[in-house]
């Protein structure tokens, strides 16, 4: 509805503090990645846009991993580790190469709607714990078909939810330190990440399916 939209959209305040001359930037998206309001886990989700969708990469939050994009009609926030651009002929990874592909540096604020005048920096929780991103090289994961037994197993056997930075979807990859729990006569085991249950291949550590 366009009263939520505008609710949502109410009081961002986004400046610039580099690049305000340079051209826009083309960038791919690495893998299937949720586009969000703000620059953080904590804003809603604008949309997913899929793995190899052009975007255009208007610069990344200082200290942050997030970065603002236009992407398949959206205009959000999106993981610079999830972005690729074309250096000197080869793709290479934004979060990895900011400095020397020279993008630009974006501060964001969020103002409370409710409140005027209230200004709050986002938080973007740059030491958190991060999902690693879907493979890259195509085809190495391919998502699951879960026999139904399998979800009564987990919901009969629940676990702690683990916090991630990052999109959960197929082919990201589960920090080491996450503990996976078995499930008996099954080869994949299962986790509960940001509230979401979702099996793991305990070998790559893998997502291959998600329960939504």
């Amino acid at each position: 509805m366009s009263l939520k939209r505008n609710l949502l959209l109410a009081g961002f305040v986004l400046l610039g503090s580099a690049g305000l001359t340079q051209a826009e930037m083309s960038a791919t998206t690495a893998t299937d990645i949720e586009v969000r309001s703000g620059p953080g886990s904590e804003f809603p989700t604008v949309g997913v846009a899929t793995r190899g969708s052009e975007a255009t990469l208007d610069g990344c939050v200082e200290g942050s991993r997030w970065c603002r994009v236009d992407v398949n009609g959206m205009r959000g926030w999106v993981y610079a580790q999830y972005l690729s651009v074309e250096q000197n002929g080869t793709s290479v990874v934004v979060q990895d190469h900011r400095d020397d592909l020279g993008i630009p540096t974006i501060t964001y604020e969020q103002t409370d709607p409710i409140t005027t005048g209230s200004v709050q920096p986002a938080q973007p929780g740059p030491n958190d714990q991060l999902l690693g991103p879907a493979d890259r090289s195509g085809g190495n994961v391919v998502a699951i078909t879960p026999p139904e037994n399998v979800r009564t197993y987990i919901d009969d056997n629940p676990v702690d939810t683990v916090q991630l930075n990052g999109d959960v979807v197929v082919g990201a990859t589960v920090p080491q330190s996450v503990e996976i729990h078995r499930i008996p006569d099954y080869q994949y085991s299962y986790v509960e990440m940001n509230n979401q249950p979702v099996l793991v291949d305990p070998g790559s550590r893998r997502v291959v399916y998600v329960y939504r």
